[in-house]
């Protein structure tokens, strides 16, 4: 069967049927789709097996972004978020891209960064040279603590030394690189570093200081690149070519200013972390390399930029990108297992691409609607819903609450408690004289 994810009316439709046609669309059945969602996808009991002092679960909505394609293939990408328009801007965003073809992606090896501090060493310039001219029985001792990952094909790969400060610091920091294939690697690296850290501190005359990984892994990016026809861009009021050149200013702004930047950067997130929850990756591990490598160079930048080139807007995005497919939460949380199951993801790098787009299909949506109608016309409507369900508002009245608070421009919950009022009392007087 071919995969698509171009579902025509899919917000139009119940729940039920949303998960029948995700799962005509991707293969997987719907009744385990509802299985492993029905109640939050998670037991109190798994969960007190997951952290400390339980008292039960706390679900967040799963949604599912289409129109996806990604280095030719099509994608339902499953997105955990409560912000609203969030799911449908990536959404429409990326059928904008998907009319230029798709979004383009390459990723970096699974390589992430072991730690080792080592402090108290008086001669660094000895300390380095003596711990390179051992790298090779550091990488073996480092594959002897990880025997697993080195049968799947990773492990040790290369061994780096960097001074810390100044003389009178007498720091230094070993960099052990590992291949995690398709694991995040977090354990895996704080193994390897245990490991070496004493031979490491025996080699440099020092002491060992912290071992850890880095969420800084620079060596394992992902590049992403989108070419939007301008005609898609159009809105009511504007044609393609003055959209496209507000984009492009919004990205400037962000290239210019780490103000903007930072809040640019945060819609780029919002499709990211979404994706990375609903598969149970570590999102704050994604968040934080994001966001040092967004301030490499000493000044904080946009992660994502746009340009046009003649008839076309195309924008790309860079940023690390540690996720896994194996390990962790994806072996017990059922949620997580279907995302990867509705995803088709082969690999952790596979996904990684994917997440990455909604990244840039996210700022797309932003800087579009910023450049045009501005952000709140559409965030609000759809907040609206949520503001009707927190007055009490259940089944059909939600959408006719949320729409008399946005006609009203008054979207708060004492105005959704007074449209509910209106609407039934209507419903009673209707009641009333059908009696």
């Amino acid at each position: 069967m071919k995969r698509t994810s171009r579902i025509p009316g899919f917000y139009k439709v119940t729940v039920e049927e949303r998960r029948s046609l995700v799962a005509e669309a991707t293969g997987e059945d719907a009744a385990s789709i509802g299985r492993s969602l029905d109640g939050g996808g998670l037991d109190a009991e798994t969960a007190d097996k997951f952290v400390e002092n339980v008292l039960g679960t706390y679900a967040l909505p799963y949604g599912v972004a289409l129109n996806v394609r990604v280095n030719g293939h099509d994608y339902v990408v499953p997105m955990v978020v409560e912000e609203p328009s969030v799911v449908a801007a990536a959404s429409n965003a990326s059928k904008m891209v998907r009319a230029g073809g798709g979004f383009v992606a390459e990723v970096d090896a699974p390589i992430m960064t072991s730690q080792i501090q080592l402090t108290a060493v008086t001669d660094y310039p000895r300390a380095r040279e003596a711990i390179l001219a051992h790298e090779a029985e550091i990488l073996e001792r480092a594959n002897r603590s990880i025997p697993g990952l080195v049968a799947r094909g990773g492990g040790a790969r290369g061994v780096e030394v960097r001074s810390l400060g100044d003389a009178s610091d007498q720091m230094m920091v070993v960099h052990v690189l590992v291949d995690c294939q398709d694991a995040m690697g977090a354990n895996l690296v704080n193994t390897v570093a245990e490991a070496v850290a004493d031979r490491l501190a025996e080699l440099a005359s020092g002491k060992v200081g912290l071992r850890i990984l880095s969420n800084l892994c620079d060596r394992r990016c992902v590049r992403v690149t989108a070419r939007v026809p301008l005609d898609v861009l159009a809105t009511d009021d504007m044609d393609g070519a003055a959209v496209a050149d507000g984009i492009v200013n919004a990205s400037r702004f962000a290239e210019l200013d780490p103000y903007r930047a930072a809040t640019h950067n945060k819609g780029i997130m919002n499709g990211i972390d979404a994706v990375t929850i609903a598969t149970g990756n570590d999102w704050r591990a994604v968040e934080a390399g994001a966001h040092a490598f967004a301030a490499r160079s000493g000044r904080y930048s946009p992660l994502a930029t746009w340009r046009r080139e003649g008839d076309v807007l195309v924008g790309k995005i860079e940023l690390p990108m540690a996720l896994g497919t194996v390990g962790g939460t994806l072996r017990v949380h059922p949620g997580a297992r279907l995302s990867l199951r509705l995803l088709g993801t082969e690999s952790a790098s596979q996904l990684a691409t994917v997440a990455a787009a909604m990244g840039l299909a996210s700022n797309l949506a932003a800087v579009r609607a910023l450049a045009t109608d501005g952000i709140q016309r559409g965030h609000m409507a759809l907040h609206a819903r949520s503001v009707a369900v927190a007055a009490g508002a259940t089944g059909e009245l939600v959408a006719r609450v949320a729409q008399m608070i946005v006609e009203a421009r008054d979207i708060t919950v004492d105005a959704a408690k007074r449209a509910l009022g209106v609407l039934r009392k209507e419903s009673d007087s209707a009641t009333a004289l059908g009696d």
